[in-house]
């Protein structure tokens, strides 16, 4: 992204320069005898002058800064500035003197050469506060454009996280069918394409309805009552208003798959996971039975679940663990935030 250029508005830089050159013109005008000409040639003298001064150092400015960044502070850039100025204004006051001979040259050239040095001295100030303004600006939103690129960039890698966990899980499930020569491996194979061809029509959004959601976890509870048949029961506890929330792809699946993964799951102990919707958030509970000898925990399901719902609300997800019942807690998301 391109930085945008320092700019001072030309209504401003016309409008205080034609200012000054009007108030100059106060002490001649407030004199016994006031020479209208001379106090007309004094402000045009004045606003050329401040206009020259504006210019000089916009122009110049962002050069000479940049040549000296560590302070930020351009005394070359100043010096030449008054040098210039003080040729200029000479060059001016002459041009004066040359239609009103009567002026007293050499107290008007030091006065307008005190007022140049003045001028030069305030106005570079000014801008160069502007400019530093600027540049704190510019800076700040770069830094924001690079976060922002590299939550997007995490982002992701999380989502990309999903579909790799789940197919290694999938292809376990179908290996022990095989093993098992369970009779409805085929149509495991079958549902498993249908659901990878589900995965790839929405692994590059970052929220679905929740009522699309629960289609995905439909399809997989169906790959799941494959293996366990009984062993596993879903039950739903959702108001019809809700399913119109928004949540990341996958998010229900893999606390699903977390419940299998710690949790017993057999005919004679199923495992019945509620899903149900309660103060504003969606909650995801299970009976603790956890196995005797567990898999090794990687924790990527609920890490990967947490780091998603930080990066899109800057909100995290509640796990709440009694011993008894274990249950993550997802805040509900109202508005879609694909943008």
């Amino acid at each position: 992204m391109a930085q945008k250029t320092f700019r001072v508005s030309a209504v401003i830089v016309w409008l205080s320069s034609l200012s000054l050159g009007v108030l100059t013109t106060v002490p001649k005008i407030a004199e016994k005898d006031p020479n209208a000409f001379e106090a007309v040639t004094s402000a045009l003298i004045t606003t050329s002058f401040t206009l020259f001064v504006w210019y000089f150092n916009i122009y110049s400015l962002p050069k000479f800064t940049k040549e000296h960044s560590a302070t930020g502070f351009s005394y070359p850039l100043l010096f030449r500035s008054i040098a210039i100025g003080l040729i200029l204004m000479f060059l001016m006051v002459g041009a004066q003197k040359l239609l009103i001979p009567t002026l007293d040259f050499g107290p008007v050239v030091l006065m307008f050469e005190v007022r140049g040095i003045m001028i030069n001295l305030i106005f570079y100030m000014l801008l160069h506060l502007l400019y530093q303004t600027h540049r704190n600006q510019q800076v700040v939103l770069e830094l924001e454009r690079s976060k922002a690129d590299n939550l997007g960039a995490q982002y992701e890698l999380l989502k990309q996280q999903v579909n790799p966990h789940f197919l290694f899980n999938s292809l376990s499930t179908l290996k022990s069918m095989v093993e098992l020569e369970d009779k409805n491996s085929v149509d495991f194979i079958l549902k498993l394409s249908d659901f990878y061809r589900f995965t790839l029509e929405n692994r590059k959004l970052d929220l679905i309805t929740l009522a699309e959601e629960t289609e995905i976890l439909d399809a997989y509870m169906y790959l799941l009552k494959a293996r366990f048949e009984e062993g596993i029961e879903l039950e739903y506890r959702i108001p019809a208003e809700v399913y119109h929330t928004w949540i990341p792809p996958f998010t229900l699946q893999l606390l699903v798959e977390n419940c299998i993964k710690h949790n017993v799951v057999s005919l004679d102990y199923p495992l019945h996971i509620k899903v149900y919707a309660q103060d504003g958030l969606l909650t995801v509970e299970n009976p603790l039975r956890l196995k005797k000898n567990p898999e090794h925990s990687t924790e990527v399901g609920l890490d990967n679940i947490n780091r998603r719902y930080y990066h899109l609300l800057k909100q995290h997800v509640e796990v709440e663990n009694d011993q008894q019942y274990f249950r993550v807690k997802l805040p509900l998301i109202h508005e879609n935030r694909n943008h």
